[in-house]
C-alpha cells in the first residue's frame, strides 16, 4: 500500500502567498520602473518650480501696481504664497498619478494577477497606497523646500521670510504632507471608480470645481461648507500662520482633509472586497 502524497500544483506550500514586504517591493518596482509614472513626477516637479518661479516672479514685478490688500495678504504669510504658487497646477499632476495608479491596472487587467496572488485582496491596496503615499511626500517635501527656496530669493525684501520663522518649517513640510494626502485621496477615487478617465475627472471636480461652486451658496453657509472640502482644507497646512478669513487652522484643517481621504479608502476596500475585478 503507498502513501498518497500531494502533487506541487496540489500543495499550498509549494506557491506561497507573497508577504506585505513582498508587495511592498513589488509596488516600488511598479513605480521606479513605469515610464509614465516616472514622467508625472517629474512634470510634478517641473510644474511645480517653473509655476513658483513665474508667479512669484510677476508679482514682484507688477508689486507697485498690486491690489494694496492682495499686497498685505502676501505679507502676511509669504510662505503661503509662495508654495501655493506652486501647487496651483503642480497639484494635478498627482490627481493624475494617483488615479493611473490603480485604474491603469484594472484598465490592462494587471489587476487581476495580483488578486489572484493575494486572496485577502486588502492588502494589496494598502501596499499601493503605502509606497504611493511615501514616494509622494518625500518629493513632495523636497520640491516644497526648493520652491520656498526660489521664492523667498525672489520676493525679496518685499516680505521677508525665513526657515526659522514661526511655522514656516511646518508648512514646508506640510507641501509634503499635503501632495501625499492628495495623492492617497486620487488613489481611493480610482479604486472606487475603476476607470481612468472617470476618476480622473472626479478627482479635478473636487479639487478646483467644487470650491468655487461652494462659494455661491448664500451668506456664510459657503464659507463654511468650503472650508471643509476636502483640498481646501488640505492645502493650510502648507500655510505658516491662519488667515484671518480660515476657519480652521493648519493641522485642523490637514485632519478634515485626512478624514476624506480614509472614508474614501474604507469605501474604496469594500468594494475592493466585494467586487470581481
Amino acid at each position: 500500500m503507498t502513501t498518497a502524497t500531494a502533487t506541487p500544483a496540489a500543495d499550498p506550500a509549494a506557491h506561497p502567498r507573497p508577504g506585505f514586504g513582498r508587495l511592498l517591493l513589488s509596488e516600488w518596482t511598479k513605480i521606479r520602473t513605469v515610464r509614465s509614472t516616472l514622467w508625472t513626477l517629474i512634470l510634478l516637479v517641473v510644474v511645480d518650480l517653473g509655476f513658483t518661479a513665474l508667479l512669484v516672479g510677476v508679482t514682484v514685478a507688477q508689486w507697485d501696481n498690486t491690489n494694496p490688500a492682495d499686497r498685505a495678504s502676501v505679507v502676511a504669510d509669504p510662505t503661503g504664497f509662495i508654495l501655493g504658487s506652486g501647487f496651483f497646477l503642480g497639484q494635478l499632476t498627482i490627481c493624475v498619478l494617483g488615479v493611473l495608479v490603480i485604474a491603469s491596472e484594472y484598465s490592462t487587467g494587471m489587476i487581476r494577477a495580483s488578486l489572484l496572488a493575494v486572496p485577502k485582496r486588502l492588502p494589496v491596496l494598502w501596499a499601493k497606497a503605502l509606497v504611493f503615499g511615501a514616494v509622494v511626500f518625500v518629493l513632495g517635501v523636497v520640491v516644497s523646500f526648493v520652491s520656498f527656496f526660489i521664492g523667498s530669493a525672489l520676493i525679496g525684501d518685499k516680505a521677508q521670510v525665513s526657515l526659522s520663522d514661526e511655522g514656516v518649517l511646518r508648512a514646508v513640510i506640510g507641501g509634503g504632507l499635503y501632495l501625499a494626502m492628495l495623492g492617497l485621496f486620487a488613489l481611493a477615487i480610482g479604486a472606487i471608480v475603476r476607470h481612468t478617465a472617470g476618476g480622473i475627472t472626479g478627482v479635478i471636480g473636487f479639487v478646483l470645481v467644487l470650491t468655487p461652486l461652494a462659494t455661491l451658496l448664500p451668506g456664510s453657509i459657503g464659507d463654511h461648507v468650503s472650508a471643509y472640502l476636502p483640498s481646501q482644507a488640505g492645502q493650510l497646512i502648507a500655510k505658516s500662520t491662519q488667515g484671518e478669513n480660515d476657519l480652521l487652522t493648519p493641522w485642523q484643517g490637514y485632519g478634515v482633509f485626512a478624514l476624506w481621504t480614509g472614508v474614501l479608502l474604507a469605501i474604496a476596500a469594500v468594494l475592493l472586497k466585494r467586487r470581481d475585478a
